[in-house]
Parts: C-alpha cells; sequence; structure tokens
C-alpha cells in the first residue's frame, strides 16, 4: 500500500488538438512523479487483429504515434513463479483415530493437520455420497518469498542489463493499476489460501461401517477455485482406485500446466467497464493483441493492416473467446483435455461460483408470504420492524455483527456458498474485508477460534448454534429462510452524528416503525421486479455494485455534513470543501473543466436529509469497522488509476444530468466541460464507468445534441465522436437510440457545412437516407 503510483497524463490522442491538462493535484496527497512507461501511446491506436464482422471504422480512425505498439501485459505470464495450485490433501474417516490426513503434495501444508482432516471431512458426510465444501487457509507466505526473491532479482537484473543495451521490447503497456499484490493485501497481510474439497463416500461390504470416506483438497491463491471441480471428481476417483501419491501428482502437474498466458491484464477502468457490461466482446481487441504478440514471439507471420484480416490465422491454436467475461483454456488431466472457464475480471471479495439470486430468494420467499417483524436494533433495522431480511443481513455486514448460516441437514457446500455469496453481496466489488475473516465452513469443535475473530461470517450445519444467540449477533437459517437477530447483539452506542441530527432536527427515532425513507425498500421491489423477469445474475450483481457505491457516496456526504470533511473522497483541483459548495460555477471562467460539484446528487436538499436521516445509524456503525479503513487506503492507492480526469467530478455532473432538472445553461456547462476534459483512453475509459448499461449507456450525454446552444450541440458530437472510435466505447455508440444518431449526423452535418475543415475519418460523405443514418451506417463506412 506504500508504493508510488504513477499517473496517466492528458494526451489528445483522439482528439487530435492540444488540450489543457488538468493534471493538478490536491495537496492533501504526495506529488507522483510520472513513469516513462505511461508517457507511450495509446492502447486505443494499437493495431490489430480484426474480425470480419466487426466494424471496420475503429481501424481507420486510430492515428499512430509510434512505429512500435505498446504491448499487452498478461495476468498469467508463461515465466511467472505462482503455481496455478500450490497443494494437494488427501483426507480419510478412520474408524478408531477419526478424520486422518493420508498424503499432502508436494510438500506438508504448514499448519494443524488433525485440523485441516476435520474441516475436509464435514459433519454428516456418512449420509451423502458426495458434498463439497470451501474453507480459507492463512498461511504464511515468507517462506516462499525468500526463495523466490532470488528469482526475482535475477530478473530484474537482466531486464535492467536489456535496457542499457537498447534491447526494451516495449513490454509494459501502461497499466494505470497498481500491481495485483497490493490489490490482493491491502494491508491486512498474505493473501489467502483458498481450498476446495471433495468428499466422496462409497459403499464398501468388506470394512467397518460399511463405507470408505475419502477427501480430496486443492489449496490455490487463485479466487476462481471453482473451475477445479471436474478435476477433483476424476483424481479422487482415480484415487479410491490408486491411493498413491503417484496420483496426486499427475493432477498436481496437469493443472499446473494451464496455459494462461493470453488472458490479458486490463486496468482498473477497464475491469470496471467489462463487469458491467453483457457485450460479450467488449475488449475483444486485447485478446487478439496477444495472440498477434505470442504469433511475434514465437516467429510467425502475422497479418498486417494491407491484407484482410482473418479468423482462421488465429485458429485452431489461438481461437478468440466467445465472451470475453470468460477466457476458456483446457487443463489434460490422463490424457482426457477438461475445458477450464477462467473469469476475466475477478473483484475482491469475490470467491468461488455462487448465485446472489439464489441467496435473495431463499429468504425473500418466506418474507413476502408470511412477514415476521424483528426486534428493532438501529443498525440492521433500517426500514422498521419489518425491514427486508437481505438488507438486514447487509446491514449486518457492513457494520461488522457476528453472521452465521445454518443448514442443519444440508450439504456443507450449500452452506459455504451461501457465505461466499454474501461476502461479495455486501462488497459490491468495492468493499474489502470480509472473506479475510469469513469460514465458509466451521464445526462445534472450533467455537472457541471462532469467537475470538470479530464480525465473523460463518457457515455451520450443527443445530446447536441456534440455541446460542451469544455466540452470534444475526443467524440466517437456510432450510426455513428466515433470519434471526440476537437478543445479546449490542445496542448501537450514541455518536457524535446522531446527535448532529437530533440538534438539528431532522432526527428521526430509529426505535420507530417509520424508516421508509431510506429507499431499501424501494431498492429491494426493483431486485424482486428484475428477478422475475429473468434479468440474470451479471445484472443483478450490477445493481447491488450500484447500491454500495451509493452507499459510500451518502457516507462520505454525511461525513461532510456533519465532520466537515470525508475521508472517502479526495476533491480535485479548485473544488472547495465546503458540502454546500455550488455545483454549477466555474473556477476558472477560461477553462470549462473547473465546474464545481463532487458527492452523490438527491433531488433536492429534504430528500438528503431525509435519507441521511434514515441512514445515519448505519453509516456511524459503519465508520468503526476494518472495511471502512480499508476503503480509505484503497481511495488513496488507486486515486490516479481510478480518476485520470480529476476535474470535473464525471460522476457528480452526470448524475445530475440524470437526476435534476436543470436549466439550458447549467446542463450546457457540464456538456462543455465533459467535451473538454474527455480526450484520452483513460479518460474515456472513467467516463464510461458512470454510463454503464444498467443506468441508460450514453442517453443522457446525447442529450446534449438538442441543446439550444450550437456551441453545445457540436461539443456534445465532438464527445460522442471521440467515444464512438473508442475500443470499449463504440459498444455503447452502438446501444445508443436511432433517435440519438439522427440527431448526431445532423449537428454534424450541420457543423462541417459551416466549417471548410473536412469531417474526421472514419465518416463518410455520401449521402444517405435516414434510416441508414439511424442505423449507423455512416459509421460502418470506410
Amino acid at each position: 500500500m506504500t508504493s508510488t503510483l504513477p499517473y496517466r497524463p492528458s494526451d489528445d490522442t483522439l482528439s487530435g488538438s492540444g488540450a489543457t491538462s488538468n493534471r493538478a493535484k490536491p495537496s492533501a496527497l504526495p506529488r507522483l512523479t510520472p513513469s516513462p512507461s505511461v508517457l507511450k501511446r495509446s492502447p486505443s491506436s494499437q493495431t490489430l487483429l480484426r474480425r470480419p464482422s466487426e466494424n471496420t471504422y475503429a481501424n481507420t480512425v486510430a492515428i499512430p504515434q509510434s512505429s512500435r505498439p505498446r504491448r499487452c501485459k498478461s495476468q498469467y505470464p508463461l515465466d511467472s513463479s505462482e503455481r496455478h495450485v500450490e497443494f494437494i490433501l488427501v483426507a480419510s474417516f478412520h474408524i478408531d483415530r477419526g478424520p486422518i490426513m493420508e498424503h499432502q503434495y508436494p510438500a506438508a501444508i504448514s499448519g494443524d493437520e488433525s485440523m485441516l482432516a476435520e474441516l475436509m471431512l464435514p459433519d454428516q458426510t456418512h449420509v451423502r455420497s458426495q458434498d463439497w465444501t470451501i474453507f480459507f487457509l492463512h498461511k504464511d507466505t515468507s517462506a516462499d518469498d525468500d526463495d523466490e526473491s532470488l528469482h526475482e532479482k535475477k530478473k530484474r537484473k537482466n531486464k535492467g542489463n536489456k535496457s542499457d543495451n537498447g534491447e526494451d521490447d516495449g513490454s509494459d503497456d501502461g497499466s494505470d493499476d497498481v500491481s495485483s499484490d497490493d490489490e490482493d493485501d491491502g494491508g491486512e497481510g498474505p493473501p489467502l489460501m483458498y481450498v476446495l474439497n471433495l468428499v466422496n463416500t462409497k459403499q464398501d461390504n468388506t470394512v467397518k461401517r460399511g463405507a470408505v470416506v475419502k477427501a480430496m483438497a486443492i489449496c490455490t491463491r487463485h479466487s476462481f477455485l471453482h473451475i477445479y471441480k471436474p478435476l477433483l471428481l476424476l483424481a479422487l476417483d482415480d484415487y479410491f482406485k490408486n491411493p498413491y501419491p503417484e496420483t496426486l501428482a499427475r493432477l498436481y502437474d496437469a493443472v499446473n500446466s494451464m496455459d494462461l498466458s493470453l488472458l490479458p491484464k486490463l486496468s482498473l477502468l477497464e475491469r470496471q467497464i467489462l463487469q458491467a457490461t453483457n457485450t460479450k466482446d467488449m475488449f475483444i481487441e486485447k485478446f487478439e493483441q496477444m495472440a498477434h504478440q505470442r504469433l511475434e514471439e514465437e516467429g510467425e507471420s502475422v497479418p498486417d493492416d494491407a491484407s484482410p484480416p482473418s479468423p482462421k490465422k488465429l485458429a485452431p491454436r489461438f481461437a478468440l473467446p466467445r465472451d470475453t467475461h470468460e477466457f476458456e483454456s483446457k487443463v489434460v488431466y490422463n490424457d482426457i483435455p477438461i475445458p477450464v472457464k477462467v473469469p476475466t475480471v475477478i473483484w475482491p471479495e469475490t470467491v468461488g461460483d455462487f448465485s446472489f439470486i439464489k441467496l435473495i430468494q431463499t429468504f425473500a420467499a418466506p418474507h413476502a408470504t408470511s412477514p415476521q417483524p424483528f426486534p428493532l436494533h438501529s443498525h440492521l433495522t433500517t426500514s422498521g420492524p419489518f425491514t427486508h431480511p437481505i438488507i438486514i443481513l447487509i446491514n449486518a455486514m457492513l457494520t461488522q455483527k457476528r453472521v452465521v448460516f445454518l443448514g442443519h441437514n444440508r450439504p456443507s457446500g450449500e452452506v459455504a456458498e451461501a457465505v461466499l455469496a454474501a461476502c461479495a453481496l455486501a462488497s459490491g466489488g468495492i468493499l474489502r474485508g470480509f472473506t479475510r475473516h469469513a469460514f465458509p465452513y466451521t464445526d462445534l469443535t472450533k467455537i472457541d477460534d471462532l469467537l475470538k475473530v470479530p464480525g465473523f461470517i460463518a457457515g455451520v450445519t450443527n443445530p446447536t448454534f441456534a440455541n446460542h444467540p451469544e455466540w452470534w449477533d444475526l443467524l440466517c437459517d437456510l432450510p426455513t429462510g428466515r433470519m434471526k437477530i440476537s437478543s445479546h447483539i449490542e445496542p448501537a452506542p450514541v455518536t457524535e452524528g446522531l446527535l448532529f441530527f437530533q440538534q438539528q432536527s431532522h432526527f428521526v427515532n430509529p426505535n420507530s416503525s417509520s424508516h421508509s425513507d431510506s429507499g431499501d425498500n424501494l431498492f429491494m421491489e426493483d431486485i424482486h421486479r428484475s428477478i422475475t423477469n429473468r434479468y440474470g445474475e451479471n445484472s443483478i450483481r450490477a445493481k447491488w455494485r450500484a447500491y454500495i457505491i451509493k452507499f459510500t457516496r451518502m457516507a462520505a456526504a454525511f461525513e461532510e455534513m456533519v465532520y466537515g470533511a470525508s475521508n472517502l473522497f479526495i476533491i480535485g483541483p479548485n473544488e472547495e470543501l465546503s458540502p454546500d459548495s455550488p455545483s454549477s460555477q466555474q473556477a476558472d471562467p477560461l477553462d470549462p473543466t473547473t465546474l464545481r460539484g463532487h458527492g452523490y446528487v438527491w433531488p433536492n436538499e429534504a430528500a438528503k436529509q431525509r435519507e441521511l436521516t434514515a441512514s445515519v445509524s448505519r453509516i456511524e456503525g459503519w465508520r468503526t469497522t476494518r472495511s471502512y479503513y480499508s476503503f480509505i487506503q484503497d481511495i488513496a492507492t488507486l486515486y490516479y488509476p481510478a480518476r485520470p480526469i480529476q476535474k470535473p467530478d464525471l460522476h457528480h455532473h452526470h448524475d445530475r444530468l440524470r437526476s435534476l432538472k436543470l436549466s439550458h445553461t447549467d446542463a450546457g456547462a457540464i456538456y462543455v466541460a465533459f467535451s473538454h476534459a474527455v480526450r484520452d483512453y483513460a479518460g474515456i475509459c472513467q467516463l464510461l464507468t458512470v454510463t454503464p448499461e444498467s443506468r441508460a449507456g450514453l442517453f443522457y450525454l446525447s442529450m446534449g445534441l438538442f441543446h439550444p446552444d450550437q456551441d453545445v450541440r457540436e461539443a456534445t458530437v465532438d464527445l460522442l465522436e471521440r467515444i464512438s472510435v473508442h475500443m470499449a466505447g463504440r459498444h455503447f455508440w452502438n446501444q445508443l437510440g436511432r433517435f440519438a444518431k439522427l440527431a448526431f449526423f445532423r449537428v454534424k452535418r450541420e457543423r462541417d457545412a459551416s466549417s471548410p475543415v473536412s469531417a474526421g475519418p472514419g465518416f463518410s460523405k455520401e449521402p444517405q437516407s435516414l434510416m441508414g443514418v439511424a442505423m449507423g451506417d455512416g459509421l460502418r463506412r470506410s
């Protein structure tokens, strides 16, 4: 968390005009020096292999900046010393000794073997033929780091010698992201060891109790451990036939030979765009370039721009993914090729394969049919005694309560899945600190160690936990779909923020039943409506991510109102610290990008007071948790990667366009500011993160095409033109409505007719029908 971060300076790659840089830095942060790697060409100007079906206009607008394109990095390079799987464990149940560890490959894992064996053989496994469990190990990597440090030093020395000799291959892609190690650690220690465990029970009349119970586990530091399930099924079946270390060695070699080197490493903003979209070919150019680079490295011919591209040149070795959200690879085990799909984007707190929809429906259905009141607690019941149980769960995790998922007579894998889904639900891909203190499966023998962990999230199958409310604050019963708030839960303390709202006469008694102003009921209605209409898992996750983002922005506004400043937001240059700072004034009349205003946008001041009042206890409870302090660290660490454009606040002013009824002057100032500020590749990526498909995409920006001021309309055309030739923005442009596209070409023709400057490349000047314009034919012609 203490590494110096490079910032991406503005460049006018796509606009072709010199713009005033808005890279002024706030005094609250240390001055960061630019990295030489980020001063190279933008990724938008790369020469890529194209599919014939893709829009060819994107190639015609790329302005070359250097003779050599910037290389795209791999998430898992071929020369990386990191192994996909570090350990393979086998345990069995002995009739006299209980759970025992049989084998550990390639070496013994540190820790208590008996404890590991007990975790690998959960309760009631003998009544099921098969069961899955997941648990985490906090394994110290200091010894491994000592062994690898010498290797890394040699690599850096060799790289330095190449640079000195002028042999730099340009492999630095100028990523505006921090290292993956910093993201994973977050100041919390080494990354977790994720363990996927399979238990099989085979009937055998020749042994005592008539059955043989064995478990095999894979230990990995990759959170996508669910891809190894087919391999575990085959390997454990082989182990029953050949219970020798050689069986484990074959599995170990097979999984570690999996090739993921063609999976490109995306920047933070690119990952946010990809995660929020359902477009299956988003950033397909990155995958094409990875294949292009591999062909060059192996000395094979690569088609240039003069020859028509063909997908056959990549097949069958380097086939492009059908969906860029997943990278398709294979693992060859016992001469059997097993296909696997690795997620391209992995957010913090997302472990394994789970379903938000399944978790929500488990507790929503009983609540909808026969709602039962909860005992009031200001941190949990933010909408009164009939607060939705999922909101109760989220509030409990945000305020660091002890949460237990109980699945009596249910497979332990089902309980673990609920725990992992709850962690991701509360995180939203934004907050951290949940999975590190989660126990997807535990048993009664570890209760003493469990109670030492503050704010744990645990999954159990033993019904004894339900009879001990002093062990937990919230009990989630999976078979019944009911939640129970403990009678031993600590009451919420009186805080400065609570007293502030009392003094302002806006306070509503948290023990009353009038809490509908929090907006949670409307949000859950929207979630249920989306599930009923079969929107899909990705859509539900996007809505929850937006909900958590809104919560953090509301918390920042709360802190500004109560304490005068917030730790959750770094204001841009020329911005005022006052929460009453005007949102429509320019600090510099000559610079449109100095438009003031930041933070969350409410329709009016009364709505702001009502919503903050309803959430004051929840926000104050969150401000004392580890996820709050981790979020502050992330804001400081990821400030420049996440905000290449520091002025104006794109999220704030886009929310103003979306939520408020602005005057022509105020709306025009926003469109002009956006057009002047959003010019390079990273800037457009930042803008696209605040205009996801779930929030109408570019619709509100396109409304600038109908502004009464001609200068505003032309500025909007310039902005949309740059977006339409952006690697990701072109997909947003294709989803824009026909009415807006008609306006775009009309304004563009009017501007070109009044100006001697010709239209930009890639846009046809030939006469077109209105229907052709609306369908975007003008953009598809080269």
